[in-house]
């Protein structure tokens, strides 16, 4: 997301950032399911009402970037240079996602996601939205001339890219190496 510039833009951009913060931190103090809602709108001096103004769910507070990284990687797509090609600038995209998810001090938030049955399974959903959403930038990118199909494929690999990258012990490398593969399907659908 880009910069807020007007005023009231910026206040709600900060409100925004200050109740993610608050729950990060009362999250991985006193544990996930330890805390609820109301104690993070209070420690964060909002209201509930604000609080869901902000975020759709308690679990949406964990994963604060999501609408950013579901635009980083639609942008990927739409916002490249003319002629350059689709899947270089995804994984370029990708690599500044897992440095993002795996800078210090991330390792703690991943603990409590692994630990949390509910983050798990919203985790697993924002992936197939943001799997979703890329699928449909790729397909109408007048420049990718796939078929759905190859389409969804190729935006479900490159989620997959993003979450086996943040696991792995050299998550650049592992992303290069995904992205190799992902080249190779990507050509190959464009010879069918």
């Amino acid at each position: 997301m880009t910069a807020p510039t007007g005023r009231r833009e910026r206040k709600k951009a900060a409100t925004r950032q200050k109740i993610a913060e608050t729950a990060l931190r009362l999250f991985l103090e006193r544990g996930y399911d330890a805390v609820g809602i109301r104690e993070v709108a209070a420690e964060a001096d909002v209201a509930v009402t604000t609080l869901f103004s902000h975020f759709a769910s308690k679990e949406a507070l964990v994963f604060e970037q999501d609408a950013n990284f579901e635009q980083g990687l639609t942008r990927a797509v739409t916002k490249r240079a003319p002629g350059e090609p689709l899947i270089p600038a995804l994984c370029r995209e990708v690599h500044a996602m897992v440095r993002h998810c795996t800078a210090d001090g991330a390792a703690p938030i991943w603990r409590m996601i692994d630990g949390s049955p509910a983050l798990r399974e919203y985790e697993d959903s924002m992936r197939l939205r943001h799997a979703e959403s890329l699928a449909a930038a790729i397909a109408a990118d007048p420049e990718s001339a796939r078929s759905a199909i190859a389409c969804r494929t190729i935006a479900r690999f490159v989620i997959d890219a993003y979450s086996i990258g943040r696991e792995a012990a050299d998550p650049e490398a592992a992303v290069d190496e995904i992205f190799r593969m992902i080249e190779a399907a990507w050509e190959v659908t464009g010879a069918c």
